[in-house]
């Protein structure tokens, strides 16, 4: 098991996920930010490694506005030698990546022009796992989208839409349930038509389940994965004591892990932390992961 968390460090005092506003655009802004960004991204890589964390997803922001059209600056062209020599750092470490576009990347969108735009977001994630030189266990996990009133006919369109990727792009795709609209079932389905495996939501699971028990589930969603695809990834939180329903806490609640830790066993898994203190849990997770190990293995 690989243990990661998203986007940002909180410890290392900067950040990958700097941009601007659109009407800033222009290639001096856009080349100093992208470098910064990834000075950075490659400074909480090398942090993670030292510390075992060996999972990490990458932020959607590492180039501001990249699937605009109004951007048609060459960044990719330019800064390949960054990609290239972060992407050999990530392979030599035996690191697992994935990114996660963001809540209005809708491929399930009635509206052709929201359709447009996320194809071209999509197309975007997959430039940069490519530059970085990953294969396809590098995952973008995406959401099936809004129901937009009529539950059958958004799960029609995101496999309309899904068929119609490039087929590079939609080897690069999983799809994860949510806490509202598309349950792990709805998820299989997707699998069961398009073949993307399945990203097994915990916290989302928990709050909108499917009558299956944790050990099914993940079963459940291991099955969709393929051994190109690399091993299951899942995401994992906790709620946040006294929040809203959907809330994920601020730090790791350790008893909660140790029974997910418990329910889970035997299946093999990478375990992205969606927890807001990000690498703090991450550490205290692993930490946690070794013990059980050492204790189950009777060392």
């Amino acid at each position: 098991m690989r243990i990661g968390y998203p986007c940002i460090n909180l410890s290392i005092g900067c950040r990958p996920t700097r941009t601007f506003r659109l009407a800033n655009l222009s290639w001096e802004r856009l080349q100093k930010t992208v470098a910064g960004n990834l000075a950075c991204l490659e400074l909480i890589l090398r942090w993670n490694v030292q510390r075992g964390l060996l999972f990490f997803r990458i932020t959607s922001d590492l180039v501001p506005l990249a699937s605009h059209p109004a951007n048609r600056l060459p960044w990719d062209e330019i800064f390949a030698p960054e990609f290239a020599r972060i992407g050999e750092f990530i392979r030599a470490a035996g690191m697992r990546i994935s990114m996660h576009p963001g809540q209005y990347t809708l491929l399930n969108s009635p509206r052709p022009e929201v359709v447009r735009m996320a194809h071209a977001d999509l197309a975007y994630h997959a430039r940069v796992l490519d530059l970085l030189g990953l294969d396809r266990t590098a995952k973008i996990q995406i959401h099936i989208g809004g129901l937009y009133s009529d539950k059958e006919a958004a799960l029609a369109r995101f496999i309309r839409e899904v068929e119609r990727l490039d087929p590079a792009i939609r080897a690069r795709l999983a799809v994860e349930n949510d806490e509202r609209l598309f349950n792990l079932d709805d998820c299989l389905r997707v699998n069961q038509e398009t073949g993307l495996p399945v990203v097994l939501d915990v916290f989302h699971w928990e709050v909108y389940p499917d009558g299956r028990t944790l050990p099914e589930a993940l079963a459940a969603a291991a099955a969709t994965w393929a051994p190109e695809d690399g091993p299951p990834i899942v995401d994992y939180s906790s709620p946040l004591p006294g929040g809203r329903p959907g809330s994920h806490a601020h730090t790791l609640d350790e008893a909660h892990f140790r029974r997910f830790l418990e329910e889970s066993r035997p299946h093999n898994f990478d375990l992205m932390l969606e927890i807001k203190d990000k690498e703090r849990s991450a550490l205290r997770a692993l930490e946690i992961v070794k013990a059980e190990f050492s204790a189950y293995l009777g060392l």
